[in-house]
């Protein structure tokens, strides 16, 4: 597997071309193209011999591998609609790919940052919706204006990240950066962690372990040095205060707004460029196969300018479209033969519209089961036997490393043990088999918190999981037999 790095999700319809020839030449079962939850891209079944043209060829169309992996700076996740949408606070396409750039030297590869005590994760978020899943990143970058001058910049959330051991959502810095400042933070934050961050248990090695070490008044105050040092010229540009977000509250009064509800970005929305729409794509489980990448790029040729957009969510968002070319989009075939969707209102596809997978067990050796088919066809079955008038988010993980981040979701499954009764000799014994524990509850946009365990090993084979699955659609979110 290579791992890309895809700052803010930007793709191309070359770029999706060249990943369906690169994949295309492997036997099908593996060579497969994936969406990752970080808006990134992992293309599966590469051969070492093929690895220099691969790389090449990512060079020459702009993209790279480059400290993709390991204790690295991992892909720099922004809005999927960033500069497109009306209610847009932050345009965060440059900024993803200032501090990428910034990681990598470009693209060339950054030594001093290639040696982090562990992974780190950053997210810069464009609107009230979070669509960047900020919460659970070690550094999340929050718009919201000076309230001196009305300058847009961020408050700065830090030490989000799932594990094995331990799984944490970001809690306030108390700082507030200007846009411009976001990648020079970054990188002072970075260093210091580089310096002192725990190089010994690596379970307690990540970013939130150093905060609560130093406590978060001594890690602001580090960070806020550390900057002044690396920049004298911007000296104290890191240490204003976090600045209240003005919709927290009523214009005039100190009544709290009503809450935002995180908008649903697939199916056509109109952007705020007259005259264009934003057409989201399920892609289910962010599988795609080449011969359907090879669709995806004509269909971005067709109707916006060649570009494809990656969500965190697994799925595609074709931007630009005009809107007298909407409904001839509709009627791809790509898109209408039962597989990829648009969904046309809220109720369309309840369950496989949030549906979000890890690789599971076919493709990553920590994986305790098998999750994208298994995924796909549980949504099936359960939305051809219920009615659900919501759309509810589905996260499969495979492991409690959680890189399908089941702790965020309405409903979150993560592999785990389970034992069955199976009659064995003649005698009735209890078996290992392939299980989940169950999640209820996550939440992310503006008042984010993760799930919690609702039920451990419950055995994943249909026969026991789906009748589990109906009842908790039925009674936490109104479902219905047909």
């Amino acid at each position: 597997m290579m791992r890309l790095k895809v700052p803010n999700g930007l793709l191309t319809s070359d770029h999706m071309r060249f990943f369906a020839d690169t994949v295309g030449i492997y036997p099908a079962d593996v060579g497969v193209i994936d969406i990752t939850t970080r808006q990134n891209i992992q293309l599966r079944g590469i051969e070492l011999q093929d690895m220099t043209e691969l790389i090449d060829g990512l060079q020459m169309r702009g993209l790279s591998n480059v400290q993709s992996g390991m204790d690295n700076v991992r892909n720099l996740v922004g809005s999927p609609i960033a500069g497109i949408d009306p209610e847009e606070l932050v345009d965060t396409r440059d900024i993803a790919k200032d501090i990428d750039a910034m990681i990598t030297n470009d693209g060339k590869g950054n030594p001093k940052l290639a040696n982090l005590p562990r992974k780190f994760n950053i997210a810069v978020s464009g609107s009230r919706d979070d669509f960047a899943y900020t919460s659970i990143n070690d550094i999340g970058l929050r718009p919201c204006p000076n309230k001196e001058s009305g300058e847009m910049g961020f408050n700065v959330i830090v030490g989000g990240y799932f594990s094995i051991k331990r799984v944490m959502e970001s809690i306030p810095m108390d700082i507030w950066i200007k846009a411009e400042d976001a990648a020079r933070f970054c990188e002072a934050v970075l260093l210091y962690f580089r310096d002192n961050g725990s190089r010994g248990d690596r379970q307690k090695a990540r970013l939130i372990w150093l905060i609560e070490d130093m406590g978060m008044e001594g890690f602001r105050q580090a960070i806020s040095d550390k900057y002044d040092e690396m920049f004298p010229k911007k000296k104290g540009g890191a240490a204003i205060p976090a600045q209240p977000e003005p919709w927290a509250v009523a214009a005039g009064t100190n009544t709290p707004t009503q809450p935002h509800k995180k908008r649903d970005i697939l199916g056509v929305h109109s952007q705020k460029q007259e005259g264009l729409s934003w057409v989201g794509i399920n892609v289910p489980a962010g599988r795609i196969l080449p011969d359907e990448a090879m669709a995806l790029a004509d269909i971005a040729d067709k109707y916006s300018q060649g570009e494809i957009r990656l969500t965190v969510e697994q799925n595609v968002i074709f931007p630009n479209v005009n809107n007298t070319k909407v409904s001839e989009l509709l009627q791809e075939p790509l898109f209408n033969i039962g597989h990829y969707f648009i969904p046309k209102t809220d109720k369309d596809f309840p369950l496989s519209r949030g549906l979000v997978s890890c690789t599971g067990s076919q493709f990553c050796g920590v994986a305790l089961i098998e999750t994208k088919n298994r995924a796909i066809e549980l949504s099936k079955r359960l939305e051809e036997e219920l009615k659900v008038d919501m759309p509810v988010r589905i996260h499969w993980t495979g492991c409690p490393n959680s890189c399908g981040q089941a702790q965020v979701a309405d409903i979150g499954l993560m592999g785990g043990p389970a034992r069955v009764e199976k009659e064995i000799d003649g005698k009735v014994k209890k078996v290992a088999v392939e299980g989940v524990n169950i999640f209820l509850g996550g939440k992310v946009g503006e008042d984010p918190f993760l799930g919690e365990v609702y039920k451990k090993g419950v055995p994943a084979d249909y026969k026991y999981l789906i009748p589990i699955m109906k009842d908790i659609l039925k009674e936490k979110f109104g479902a219905m037999e047909k």
